[in-house]
């Protein structure tokens, strides 16, 4: 007997051609060898087998994280917000989408998780459109872990499901947007040249050389003039930006005192036991003007979701082992800690300083949550401030890079997804 494939649509993902169908049976050559009878198939140009079939479920996308391109269809359920939770309402940003094939799904392990690039978030970002709740999308992406979750990543498509069109750009491109950590860095050809290609260890050793190379070594004292340039606020020269709070309080007014603003070390000095001496205690990439309070509160703790709010730091959140900074620096926090993993690696007579997957790491050379530092790198990319910032520490202070605010993408590239 001839095995028979059942009616179905193929709709053929290619560039400038109309959908093709699949005639209604389509007879294959039997057992013996035998040709059954068949039908004519209109010829359609070969396309990757995902992007080929109908829209996949949201449980067939759960079941194909490949990394391989594909559509699937599924409600909108809320916004993820970590490895197990999705808020439906209160969206703080428009950065991903948590879709389902059931409108009222509510277990995150049936849910996919959707990054959201940043031509799409004032169309597709909860926070700006809270009404696509319960609306049913089409949605196009490689189908990757986002927040360490099934998901899909490097969307490139966004449509509600049964139009006959696409949004493969935002309202006002005329071109399919990138993933928002996926760049191009003016210093590709020049600082960065001997790395670009490269991925994993090899590519974390010539990082390490590169910023490690010609850099300007700072005193403690130097700290504070160089944050008065470094982090000055963009609508009143005369402050700084807090980087916990949010905060613009006066250059002037840095001290020890309440109400005035320190040196926070985001990499906590204690892990590594560096202290404030010429060395990782005085790299400006990862020391940043706080409140006095609030950095006594952040202490040493290491980064994690979770906790009670934190006085004077709206958005912040610290239990007894961790600390979450508010959502617009949480990017930055991970790309500083990352940054002094590579930049010291036990090679200046220092502690090889390394993130790991755990809390509560007191005084030991590590800082976590590595998990979650990657999603917050994902999660909140590189803004004007911080890549201002970088600048100016190239341009007049350290005259080094830190290569995670020009290349967010390869916090994936060494560390993994």
């Amino acid at each position: 007997m001839p095995v028979v494939i059942p009616r179905r649509r193929i709709a053929a993902v290619v560039t400038g051609l109309a959908i093709a169908l699949v005639p209604p049976s389509v007879a294959l050559t039997s057992a013996a060898g035998a040709p059954a009878t068949t039908l004519p198939v209109p010829h359609v140009a070969a396309v990757p087998a995902l992007a080929a079939a109908s829209p996949l479920t949201v449980s067939q996308a759960i079941g194909s994280q490949t990394g391989q391109s594909a559509t699937v269809r599924g409600y909108v359920v809320g916004q993820p917000t970590a490895t197990s939770t999705v808020v439906r309402s209160g969206f703080p940003n428009d950065y991903a989408l948590a879709i389902a094939d059931s409108a009222s799904e509510t277990s995150t392990s049936r849910m996919l998780y959707v990054q959201i690039p940043s031509a799409f978030r004032s169309s597709w970002g909860l926070r700006s459109n809270p009404s696509l709740m319960g609306r049913q999308l089409d949605v196009t992406g490689a189908l990757a872990a986002y927040f360490s979750h099934p998901g899909m990543t490097s969307t490139s498509a966004f449509a509600f499901s049964g139009t006959s069109t696409t949004t493969t750009t935002s309202p006002t491109s005329t071109t399919t947007s990138p993933s928002p950590t996926g760049t191009t860095s003016p210093y590709d050809s020049t600082y960065y040249a001997s790395a670009i290609g490269k991925s994993g260890s090899a590519l974390h050793t010539e990082l390490h050389r590169i910023i490690s190379s010609g850099v300007t070594t700072l005193t403690y004292d130097q700290v504070w003039t160089a944050l008065k340039d470094t982090d000055q606020d963009p609508n009143n020269t005369s402050n700084v930006v807090e980087i916990y709070s949010g905060r613009s309080i006066a250059k002037s007014d840095n001290g020890g005192g309440v109400d005035q603003w320190n040196r926070e070390h985001v990499w906590a000095k204690s892990h590594g036991d560096f202290g404030t001496v010429n060395g990782p205690g005085t790299d400006v990439h990862h020391l940043r003007p706080e409140d006095v309070t609030v950095n006594s509160t952040r202490g040493n703790l290491d980064f994690d979701l979770g906790g009670s709010a934190v006085s004077q730091c709206t958005g912040c959140l610290s239990d007894g082992d961790s600390f979450e900074p508010r959502n617009a620096v949480k990017g930055d926090v991970a790309r500083m800690i990352l940054y002094m993993a590579v930049r010291w690696d036990g090679g200046d007579g220092f502690a090889d300083l390394e993130p790991n997957n755990l809390v509560g790491n007191g005084t030991a050379p590590y800082i976590g949550k590595l998990s979650v530092l990657k999603q917050w790198n994902l999660q909140d990319p590189p803004d004007a401030f911080e890549k201002r910032r970088n600048q100016v520490i190239f341009d007049t202070w350290q005259h080094n890079r830190n290569p995670f605010i020009d290349h967010p993408e390869w916090v994936t590239a060494i560390y993994g997804s």
